[in-house]
């Protein structure tokens, strides 16, 4: 304390404002946020174009599906830029209004969707495998979930994360 107040007023203040700054900034950075029930299972700061996907088995085709998304500019929700699948059925994309379709090997490839999302709601399901990458890390949400469960990815700015929780 006796170093405080040896500092001149000026410089407390001009300490005091890049202080606020710094705990201001911290608390207004976006962060991606994976939760269910209430509980993070993953987090890191948000980026406008960051890059994840998720990996499921179709429940009615049991072929694998995959969707590609990024952060948006404002980093406050996602947009679904591609889904990758291996047979026709209930909830996959096939019109031309989807997006520009294409046929790649084993696989239907549905580009340029551009489908703005706020949330990011998925459910475990029996045998569908639910998993999620994000940086190279793969996160098997159906072996920690059973079926039925409720997962939601979001982008909250740090301080609603903090009065959302706790």
């Amino acid at each position: 304390m006796k170093f405080f107040k040896r500092i001149k007023l000026k410089e407390r203040i001009l300490f005091s404002g890049a202080l606020f700054f710094i705990i201001s900034y911290y608390f207004f950075q976006p962060v991606f946020l994976i939760e269910s029930d209430k509980k993070i299972l993953f987090s890191k700061t948000a980026q406008s174009g960051q890059k994840f996907s998720t990996r499921f088995i179709h429940s009615v085709q049991k072929t694998p599906v995959e969707e590609f998304f990024i952060i948006n500019d404002d980093c406050d929700g996602f947009i679904l830029k591609s889904t990758r699948y291996q047979s026709f059925g209930v909830g996959l994309p096939f019109l031309e209004t989807d997006g520009n379709f294409k046929n790649e090997g084993n696989f239907f490839i549905m580009d340029e969707i551009n489908r703005s999302i706020k949330i990011l709601e998925l459910r475990t399901g029996l045998n569908t495998e639910l998993t999620l990458k994000i940086d190279e890390k793969i996160l098997p949400l159906h072996e920690k979930f059973s079926a039925g469960s409720l997962i939601r990815i979001k982008i909250l700015l740090r301080y609603k994360l903090l009065k959302e929780f706790f």
